[in-house]
């Protein structure tokens, strides 16, 4: 009786985890981004950093966003802290937002070393789908705190026009 118990907690348990990280990896899918290191990025020689997953060609960061609709406009908010707002660049395409920067890195001094090195640097591409038709030239942007907020304002969409078709 106690094993059985036992299997149906750890089943329980087991279920939950499962469902957590299907939760977690579909809510990540769009935020996951990679950041490809150039030289103006700075970044410090492998042999620098004491972080055994350290690679200083390569580094993925979560980019989170927020989109919002009201009756007028569509509201796009991504956190993307570590900029300066003139290293962003932002455009619409089609039906996706697309916000491009590139993040330094920052040495704290010449001398010691970096133990751990986890943020992601290097220029970025986030890619974010519009859900309703947008008007892109009166798109506006701000960029505050690290969250970059683009407001677009909704197309004006005609409602289908009615048209009889005469039968021959």
């Amino acid at each position: 009786m106690k094993f059985e118990g036992f299997k149906g907690g750890l089943s329980t348990f087991w279920d939950s985890v499962a469902e957590g990280w299907q939760h977690m990896r579909q809510a990540a899918a769009g935020a996951i981004t990679s950041f490809k290191p150039s030289a103006q990025t700075n970044m410090p020689a492998k042999n620098d950093v004491d972080d055994a997953f350290f690679i200083p060609s390569t580094g993925w960061s979560m980019l989170g966003g927020d989109v919002f609709e009201d009756d007028r406009r569509l509201v796009v908010r991504l956190e993307v802290p570590g900029l300066d707002k003139n290293d962003l660049d932002i455009e619409v395409e089609g039906a996706t937002l697309i916000v491009r920067g590139e993040k330094r890195f920052e040495r704290e001094s010449s001398e010691g070393r970096y133990r751990v090195l986890q943020c992601a640097y290097g220029s970025f591409r986030r890619m974010v789908p519009l859900p309703v038709p947008v008007v892109a030239e009166q798109a506006q942007a701000s960029y505050r705190n690290g969250v970059l907020r683009v407001e677009l304002p909704k197309a004006e969409i005609e409602p289908p026009k009615k048209m009889a078709v005469k039968v021959d």
